[in-house]
């Protein structure tokens, strides 16, 4: 299956959304995490290539010389499998945010596993939840799948009752660890940029969701967000963007607060595939990364 098309093909489901494709023509492969410890507050910005996720091709690399502490976990959920996730600790002295990190159509790739390495660099718990946890053959996850196509597939068909579910579970987790400060952000990917907005409309107690191209909820669900939303988009992905209005404007309505931006020329996945769109997608990357930053900082930090 084309992976531009599975993607595409995915992302309104969960979110409630009958679409049935979706533009993530530009997502590809996938990368592990690593270790941590402690040290003074969160880390300033960083300028140049460190200060940004690695792509896709550089995750593997990203990860293998990261010196924070990553590890998985094992979050229970009540009547159901444990929930397997990757968990990535900042080196600070004191307590941090907790970002779950939700991952695309493709699964817990080790891509958004280097996505999470990277808030944790920036000063988060970073919490990447295996949402095929239990799915997969011998009751296993992402890994456990023989094929991309496979896990495409079974992310497509995941229950968005169960989803919420388990991160929810997550978050439980996140807000227990004792070097949380008891706030919670959600940001997801393509499906789960779709998942994090949805995920808003049903975790009240959300402090913040980022939005990386994913489609917007049905509008009636909107009036349960209390959280803040940041939508970052490629200009080139019509099909998602053309639900960024009715979502602003519902909202706007409602008093609560949606920020959006929309790179020009950047297509949809332009955070894991940097090198694409003529230089579009790495200049949308060196502008949304900092955004997010201090958008979650803003909302989520003490």
């Amino acid at each position: 299956m084309n992976t531009a098309i599975a993607c595409l093909l995915a992302l309104g489901l969960t979110s409630g959304h009958a679409h049935a494709q979706d533009a993530h023509a530009e997502h590809a492969q996938s990368t592990p995490a690593a270790p941590s410890t402690q040290s003074p507050t969160p880390a300033a910005p960083r300028s140049g290539i460190d200060a940004l996720p690695a792509d896709e091709d550089q995750a593997r690399a990203a990860l293998d010389k990261s010196p924070r502490h990553g590890e998985y976990a094992d979050v229970a959920i009540a009547g159901g499998a444990p929930v397997r996730a990757w968990v990535v600790y900042p080196e600070r002295s004191d307590k941090a945010p907790v970002v779950i990190v939700i991952h695309e159509i493709f699964g817990l790739s080790d891509w958004i596993r280097a996505v999470a390495d990277q808030f944790a660099r920036d000063g988060f718990i970073a919490i990447a939840p295996d949402l095929l946890s239990g799915k997969g053959p011998g009751q296993k996850g992402t890994d456990a799948f023989a094929s991309r196509d496979d896990v495409v597939n079974a992310v497509r068909g995941l229950d968005p009752g169960e989803v919420t579910a388990r991160l929810d579970a997550v978050r439980d987790y996140g807000l227990k660890l004792p070097a949380s400060n008891g706030r919670t952000v959600s940001v997801g990917f393509c499906w789960g940029g779709s998942t994090s907005f949805r995920y808003a409309t049903t975790q009240p107690a959300l402090d913040a969701a980022v939005v990386f191209y994913g489609s917007s909820p049905e509008t009636p669900a909107l009036a349960a967000v209390k959280a803040p939303v940041l939508g970052l988009y490629g200009g080139d992905d019509a099909r998602v963007n053309a639900t960024i209005d009715a979502a602003r404007a519902e909202l706007t309505r409602l008093g609560r607060t949606y920020e959006t931006e929309i790179y020009a020329g950047a297509g949809h996945g332009f955070l894991r595939q940097q090198t694409g769109r003529e230089g579009a997608n790495m200049k949308a990357t060196e502008a949304a990364w900092p955004r997010v930053l201090a958008f979650v900082r803003a909302h989520a930090a003490r």
